[in-house]
């Protein structure tokens, strides 16, 4: 005869594991986009730099602009750093989530 609890532990499962599908298939989403606005940034920032670079007129203020466009992009690619650090954590905490607490339900139920 048949563990009557195996089949709602089953769907229980199954359940889990399509959260946890379309969770990660969110935060990865959210994940491109941000790898996207963060391209389409750094190319803008590249393009201003450029520019300014190009428009300086004594090698005083080259050095400079060079010196401020160094330690902005520095500070930006630490922040931006951390941003992705952060998404990507959220990123696998979403996807895994929903299988931890169906383990623990298991396991729960296991117990009693």
């Amino acid at each position: 005869m048949a563990n009557p609890t195996v089949a709602p532990i089953a769907k229980a499962n199954t359940d889990a594991l399509t959260d946890s599908r379309n969770a990660s298939s969110a935060a990865f989403r959210e994940l491109t986009k941000a790898y996207q606005e963060l391209a389409s940034k750094n190319a803008s920032n590249l393009t201003a730099a450029i520019q300014a670079l190009s428009a300086v007129k004594k090698p005083t203020e080259f050095i400079e602009l060079q010196q401020r466009l160094i330690k902005d992009g520095v500070d930006a690619a630490v922040r931006d750093s951390q941003n992705i650090a952060q998404l990507t954590a959220a990123v696998f905490t979403a996807a895994f989530e929903p299988v931890k607490k169906q383990i623990e339900a298991v396991q729960r139920t296991a117990r009693n």
